[in-house]
């Protein structure tokens, strides 16, 4: 700061205005960006809401600064449409943060792996038309559950395929990850895996992963509502490597589970962590999301 000073003020007042204001800033820390998962407004069942348009004009409307979009919200991926989605973000002071999609890789057979690769290479593509610098990925599931009921019946965790184990299930998603981090370099698009459900259920599974694949291109998405147990040690665990935090509020309590989180903690960790990242707000609860979402904003904005 040496030579600094400031117009009318004394050198050496200058100086002691500089550094109260550099050590106001330390002690308050850099302010996280919020953004709004489009799963909020949508569902999966609120057919009124799943247009992106609608959900992009009410995350702007609300004071989002972000938008990440659920991949599988969209009906229609063509050039056009994204580029629509794209321009009307854009008008509305926006970021596209987040591009938030589904893939599986725990299966046997080769060519159903090689299927969900084409799908999450041309995911990437779609991000990449829309500017998105990060995607959310999964490891996948066994699918020997009955339903998705029952698998949040049984806390995330089922069996593997006969005759598989967890080891086989390891290598087959970090070979998957492996040849994908090379498609996600070329399109600037950073890789999230999500603490989701399968080898996602600890965050031991999800370190198995990055670390085995060793690359920048693959790092966390960190969901604070997937951690069933023991969520603060658990995310923490996570903390250091995501790019991204997905928080979960449940207004109106949650379709499957409810949980009560302590956001200032969890802001603690990250904020520790030196994530300073984008927060993408993912509403689960019950209640009305146009009611619910502007309250969970505010929450947020408190803590981070």
């Amino acid at each position: 700061m040496a030579g600094l000073s400031i117009p009318g003020v004394a050198l050496g007042q200058s100086k002691k205005i500089v550094e109260s204001v550099k050590g106001r800033t330390a002690e308050l820390g850099r302010s996280n960006r919020i953004g709004v998962s489009t799963y909020s407004f949508w569902g999966f069942t609120r057919d009124e809401l799943r247009p992106m348009g609608a959900c992009i004009d009410h995350a702007a409307r609300i004071g989002f600064d972000g938008v990440e979009i659920l991949q599988r919200q969209l009906t229609d991926t063509s050039q056009g449409a994204l580029q629509k989605i794209k321009r009307q973000a854009f008008v509305n002071g926006l970021d596209l943060m987040g591009y938030s999609t589904h893939q599986g890789f725990l299966s046997p057979d080769a060519e159903k792996r090689q299927a969900q690769m084409d799908h999450t290479v041309e995911c990437m593509e779609q991000a990449y038309r829309l500017g998105i610098p990060t995607m959310r990925v999964n490891s996948g599931r066994w699918g020997t559950s009955k339903s998705f009921d029952a698998l949040m019946a049984n806390r995330g965790v089922e069996k593997p395929v006969e005759g598989y184990t967890e080891k086989d299930a390891y290598q087959w998603v970090i070979d998957a990850y492996g040849k994908l981090v090379i498609e996600a370099e070329k399109r600037g698009v950073i890789l999230g895996l999500e603490n989701h459900w399968g080898l996602g259920c600890t965050p031991e599974g999800v370190k198995k992963v990055v670390d085995g694949v060793k690359s920048p291109w693959l790092q966390v998405t960190l969901d604070t509502g997937n951690f069933l147990e023991d969520p603060y040690d658990r995310l923490k665990q996570l903390a250091s490597q995501t790019v991204l935090l997905q928080a979960k509020t449940y207004q109106g309590g949650g379709r499957w589970y409810t949980l009560d989180l302590d956001y200032a903690r969890i802001a603690k960790i990250m904020k520790e962590a030196g994530f300073n990242g984008y927060v993408s707000l993912e509403f689960e609860g019950k209640a009305d999301p146009l009611k619910a979402i502007p309250e969970a904003l505010k929450d947020l904005r408190k803590h981070f």
